[in-house]
Order: structure tokens, then C-alpha cells, then sequence
């Protein structure tokens, strides 16, 4: 579901890293228990491993899978043999694209150096093999430089910024990434940054959103949407909201037929 078929008062929901709370993050699992819900997109991390783009957070291992070494060390094949909490293995980014189909939209997150490339690969194989659409996709990252990778190497598919703080020129920073959205932390979030966002076109999505005042807080703000742990949170605010834009309407529509 596009961000346009939103209405105003109610928040685009990403499912941030799968539904974590239901199924180990960034893994097949916990992305199919979010797909349970009706959101509008799921956000992934990927690592090139090898030559190979692999879903997964963390650097190193050491949280989720035992060891300590870093995953740009490693064998794409020996870190896919290892088993995470759960059972399931870490998935590649080529194994959440064929699960999201169609369904919703799908925000890749760069994690680490030299994914640019592979990601543009892999998504211009996957479209011209399923007949999927490059405006489902978002590529987002911290490291800017990449982004604008994404922008020389596939510039039909949407970009995220990433920042984790306010710059000194606001949202600036995404004009020469022609970006489609800027990708707030909830901790540096603020009211002038998603106005002068919005002033340049630019989508305000805030992460991570797990409590509802702080939904409260972002929505104040003009925040077009949120990435979540907890889906269901966002489900029940935008029903909130779509119930109250009825009702008014009902109240409108009802005060013109009295008149």
C-alpha cells in the first residue's frame, strides 16, 4: 500500500526488522507474523557477506547467534548453517523478496559497506523475473554515499536517509540523494525537521515506535509514518483515527442534510 492512500491523520506502519516480539527479528518468520497484519511495509537489514546479501542487524555476532566474529569475515555459506533463536537460519535478501511478493512495501536497510551494488542486482533481477514493481522498494542507509550509489545505479527505485540527529541545514541533506524519505530517530525527532522535509517533498518516517505516547508525539509532529516492534500499536491508532474522520464526516454530512 502506497503512503498517498493514507489519510492524513493516520500513520504509514513498517514492521521493523519482521514482528520481533512474535519470531526472531529479520528472519522469515517473524516478517510472515507481521504480514499477518494489515500494514504497508516491512523493514529489513542487510550486510554483504561475501559477496552475497544477507538479512541481519549486528556487525558481529555474539546477540543472536554464538561467536564473535564479524559477519563481513565470514562465509556467506558457514553463517547460514548456524542456527538462530527460534531454529530458523538467516535468511538472504533474495528469500524476503520472493516472501513479501506483492504484498507490501519492502525497506532495505544498508547496514554495511559495498551492499549499493548487490542491492541494485538483486532487485533489477527480481522485478524483471516476477514482474514486481521498483516503487514498492525503498533502499535506505546511514551512510549516505551509498545512497547515492542506489541513485546512479537504480534511481527507479525509491531512497531513504538515514539520521540520527538533527543537521545543522535540517533535511537538506537528502536533496542531492533525491530522496523520496528522511528516516528519523525517535530520540532527535522534531517538529522543524519534518516541516522542512515536507517543504522539499520529502516523506517523515520515525523509528523505532513502540509506546503509544510516543505515537502521539510523532503524529503531533506531522510524521507520515512510523517503523514499529509492535504493529498491532499502529493498527489500533489508524483505526482510532479512521473511526473519527467517519464519524465527523457522518456529522457533516448529516448537519448540510438538516440545513
Amino acid at each position: 500500500m502506497d503512503v498517498e492512500m493514507r489519510t492524513s491523520d493516520t500513520l504509514f506502519c513498517f514492521a521493523h526488522r519482521g514482528y520481533p516480539k512474535r519470531a526472531t527479528e529479520n528472519t522469515l518468520q517473524a516478517i510472515t507474523h507481521a504480514l499477518e497484519f494489515d500494514i504497508d511495509g516491512v523493514e529489513i537489514d542487510v550486510w554483504n557477506v561475501g559477496g552475497e546479501l544477507i538479512v541481519k542487524h549486528d556487525r558481529r555476532l555474539g546477540r543472536l547467534l554464538a561467536g564473535q566474529e564479524l559477519l563481513t569475515d565470514m562465509a556467506p555459506a558457514a553463517l547460514r548453517k548456524m542456527l538462530l533463536p527460534g531454529g530458523e537460519k538467516v535468511p538472504t535478501l533474495r528469500e524476503v523478496l520472493e516472501l513479501i511478493g506483492n504484498n507490501v512495501q519492502l525497506n532495505i536497510e544498508l547496514k554495511g559497506p559495498n551492499c549499493a551494488a548487490l542491492a541494485a542486482k538483486e532487485l533489477e533481477a527480481y522485478v524483471h523475473d516476477n514482474g514486481a514493481s521498483y516503487e514498492q522498494y525503498i533502499l535506505s542507509s546511514f551512510d549516505h554515499r551509498q545512497v547515492y550509489q542506489c541513485l546512479q545505479l537504480i534511481p527507479q527505485v525509491r531512497r531513504g536517509v538515514l539520521i540520527d540527529g538533527v543537521p545543522l541545514d535540517l533535511a537538506a541533506c537528502a536533496e542531492p540523494l533525491e530522496a523520496y524519505s528522511l528516516h528519523h530517530s525517535l530520540n532527535f525527532v522534531c517538529p522543524e525537521i519534518i516541516a522542512d522535509g515536507h517543504k522539499r517533498g520529502l516523506k517523515s518516517y520515525v523509528f523505532t515506535v513502540n509506546h503509544p505516547h510516543d505515537l502521539n508525539l510523532v503524529a503531533a509532529m506531522g510524521a507520515d509514518g512510523v517503523f514499529t516492534d509492535e504493529p498491532q500499536l499502529i493498527m489500533d491508532y489508524n483505526a482510532t483515527k479512521t473511526a473519527e474522520l467517519v464519524a465527523q464526516q457522518l456529522q457533516t454530512s448529516s448537519g448540510v442534510k438538516a440545513q
